[in-house]
């Protein structure tokens, strides 16, 4: 499979499962209403994180297969006095470039997804255990 199609794949996948409804302010001032509420799917939230892992690990070895052969093709073209030697040199470091960079924004958003986990479950800790000192809070007065 190549790459195109697996990310097709995995963004229809991560496009069909995860549902999320933002509120909005009222069209006028004063009115109450909005009675949805942001959710969090840890199960989606863990997927989706997990599959930019994944793309992460792969593209750190898959975006460099070809790097030792495009060195030696532009050393080569170079050694033979083509101009295409510099040029193809020139192509590979923004290659290069556009994997480190693309590279770096799947470890943000694997890390960003595993802090908010980990984050909203220590809220939920949190609030629970406020919920609970409250109810006691209130059976001893």
């Amino acid at each position: 499979m190549s790459f195109d199609e697996e990310w097709s794949a995995a963004r229809a996948t991560a496009t069909a499962s995860v549902t999320m409804r933002l509120n909005q302010a009222p069209a006028d001032p004063g009115g109450g209403g909005g009675g949805g509420d942001l959710e969090l799917n840890q199960d989606q939230i863990g997927a989706i994180g997990s599959e930019a892992y994944k793309l992460h690990t792969r593209l750190q070895t898959d975006g460099k297969h070809a790097a030792t052969a495009t060195a030696e093709a532009a050393a080569g073209l170079t050694k033979e006095g083509f101009a295409s030697g510099a040029a193809l040199l020139k192509v590979n470091s923004a290659w290069e470039s556009q994997v480190k960079t693309l590279v770096a924004a799947c470890a943000n958003i694997s890390n960003g997804l595993n802090y908010s986990l980990a984050s909203h479950a220590k809220d939920e800790q949190q609030l629970q255990a406020d919920f609970t000192a409250s109810a006691i809070d209130k059976y001893l007065k």
